[in-house]
Order: C-alpha cells, then structure tokens, then sequence
C-alpha cells in the first residue's frame, strides 16, 4: 500500500511532517490554476477593451448633450439622438451580467472538485499540508485575487454607464418630465458596479467550491453554481434589492433620478385602484385615449404630469412609492455586504467538509 492509495482520514495526522509554510500554497495554487487565471485576466481584458471604446463615445456624446444650449433646439435635439443611439443597456448589458457567473462558477468549480474526481486529493493531503490548511489557502488566495480583477472591471462598468445616470438629471429639461426608468442609476447594471461586480463573483466562486466538494465533478459542480447565481441574481433584483432600506412615498413630483417602486390613486383619502387607469374612470373625466406604457400614461409620467391634474379636480390623487437616487451607493454597499457574508458561509462550510467528511 503506497501514499496514493492509502485512504486519508480526519484522525490519521502524520505528526512526523513538518507542516509547510502558508508561501509554498500559494505557490502551489497559482501552479495549479494559472489556466483558469490567465483565462479570466483574458475574458475582463477583451471585454475592458470593449467598454473602454465605447464609454469614451459615451462620455463624448454626453459631454456635447450637455453643453448644448438652448437646450430645446433643434441641434440639442440631434445631440441627444446621438446620445441615445450609443445605449448599451440591452444586449450588452444582458451579456455583462452572465461574466461574474462564468467566472466565479468556472474558477471555483474545479477547486475542489478537480481533485476529488481524479482522486489526487490522496497525494495532495499527505505533504505536510493539513487538509483543511490545503483547502483555505487555494479558496482565499483565488477568491481574493477574483475579488481584486472583480472590483476594477467594476470601477470601469461605473465609469462606462455613468453618462446615463448624469442624463437623468438631464431629463427634466430636454423632455418636460421625468426621466425614463432606465436613465435611474439604479436600472444601470446595479449588480456590475465596482462593489457588486466583486461580490457576486465571490458568490459564485464559493458555491462552485462547495457544489465541488459535495458532488465531486467538475462539470456538474460548475452547472451547480450557475444554477444557484441564477437563483440569486433573480431574487435580488425582483424582491430584495428594492427593500434595501424602506421606500419613501409622496404624491408629488418624483426625481428624475428616482427608482419608481409602485404607483397606486386615492380617492378623498381612500384607496382606489392601482396600476392602470380604469376605462371607466379615464372616459369618464378625461377626454383623450389612454397611451403611454402598457396602455397607461400615469405609468410614463410623474405624479405632477396632465393625467393627475385631469383627475386630481375629482378627488383622485396618485401617490408614488420610491427610492431616491442618493440611495444607490448605501444600496450597493448592502447588497456587497450580504453577498460577502454568503460567500464566506460558503466556503467555510466547504473547508469544513474537506475537514470533517471521511473520503
């Protein structure tokens, strides 16, 4: 029976080795996965070209918007077309929020995994190397290398996409209202930002880790992670983040820098309805056709614009519910919290489980 085949367990210590110094892992470390870290310094290189190009358009065309004077001219007109038309807020966007999944699921899944599935976790953990020692240097020495590479893509998506939080304030001059919703620095790829970008790498990072120790295959543990970052991502865009800190609610104008959360009417004081306008309330004491998004104008304007003031003379008053614009950065900073603390959850239960679980 030789080193490679004698099953490791938990209460079998070789007393006889001296234990390694912290250096030689991380040397260890970047041997094993300089692939994997060469592939992510790629993936944010090509894609930092990329944003770099097109947020130096973005600020140019901005910075020519605002400076236009008068702002309701023609030529200012023009201006913000072309301010428009270098949008990157669909499918480029739709592809940079997938990069932190790709790379904490990709870097993290094999972590662990690899070894228990090759079965050279047997050699791994007799060098003078206790397990759970092996597994905290490889999981901290990548995650904070992600979390570094994570937080300076993310400085450069906040200056990218920072002409488009800067027009909102814009809004109220060149069209008459408030801003459209995704001018709110909070519809702004909030989850690419330089705190969240970092934090939500690490999520997936650790849950690839600890889908690695628990099924033992690299393929399946990366599916894992991405599953789970899904799952997350989606929580805390449609139910958490908006609950960040408590909405306010006023029945006059809102910022054009707002994040709209909910929109109802009273009447004399009374709840009466919420989201569309009913037909029979409309015909009744307006004297136009109902437009705007989803057949309904109280959802394209602020509370200050006609549709109020052709119901408010009968008793109805819209009130809005919202998070002003002042609250992106403590939002950004709460979300990066939680997601940080989750990510250590996970990685410790996985250093546990390479600790604790006979193999």
């Amino acid at each position: 029976m030789t080193a490679l085949t004698v099953p490791a367990r938990p209460d079998e210590d070789d007393g006889a080795l001296r234990p390694l110094p912290w250096r030689r892992m991380a040397w260890v470390t970047w041997r094993q996965h300089r692939i994997a870290l060469a592939g992510v310094a790629a993936l944010l290189g090509v894609l930092a070209v990329w944003l770099w190009s097109a947020g130096t358009r973005i600020h140019h065309a901005y910075d020519a918007m605002a400076a236009c004077h008068p702002a309701g001219s023609a030529a200012c007109q023009d201006l913000v077309s072309a301010f428009n038309n270098t949008d990157l807020m669909t499918n480029p966007a739709i592809l940079l929020l997938v990069v932190p999944a790709l790379i904490g699921a990709f870097a993290g899944a094999p972590v662990l995994a690899r070894e228990l599935e090759t079965g050279t976790f047997r050699f791994a953990w007799t060098q003078g190397f206790d397990r759970w020692r092996w597994a905290l240097a490889k999981l901290a020495a990548l995650a904070v290398v992600l979390a570094g590479a994570g937080a300076a893509f993310g400085a450069l998506v906040s200056w990218c996409y920072q002409p488009f939080s800067d027009a909102a304030n814009l809004a109220q001059l060149y069209l008459g209202k408030g801003a459209p919703d995704h001018n709110t620095p909070f519809a702004l790829v909030f989850g690419l930002r330089a705190v969240t970008f970092p934090a939500w790498t690490l999520v997936a990072f650790a849950a690839g880790a600890l889908a690695g120790m628990l099924i033992r295959r690299v393929v399946p543990a990366i599916v894992t992670a991405l599953a789970v970052y899904a799952g997350l991502a989606i929580a805390a865009a449609a139910f958490l983040r908006e609950h960040y800190l408590t909405p306010l609610v006023t029945s006059t104008d809102v910022p054009g820098t707002a994040w709209i959360i909910g929109q109802w009417w009273t009447k004399d004081g009374r709840f009466a309805f919420a989201g569309r306008i009913p037909d029979t309330i409309w015909t009744q004491f307006c004297n136009s056709p109902q437009s705007g998004k989803g057949g309904d104008p109280a959802l394209a304007l602020p509370p200050g614009g006609w549709t109020a003031q052709c119901l408010g003379p009968h008793g109805y008053t819209m009130w809005t519910s919202y998070q002003p614009g002042s609250r992106f950065w403590p939002f950004q900073w709460i979300e990066g919290g939680w997601l940080l603390a989750l990510s250590v959850l996970l990685m410790a239960a996985a250093i546990w489980l390479v600790r604790r679980r006979a193999t």
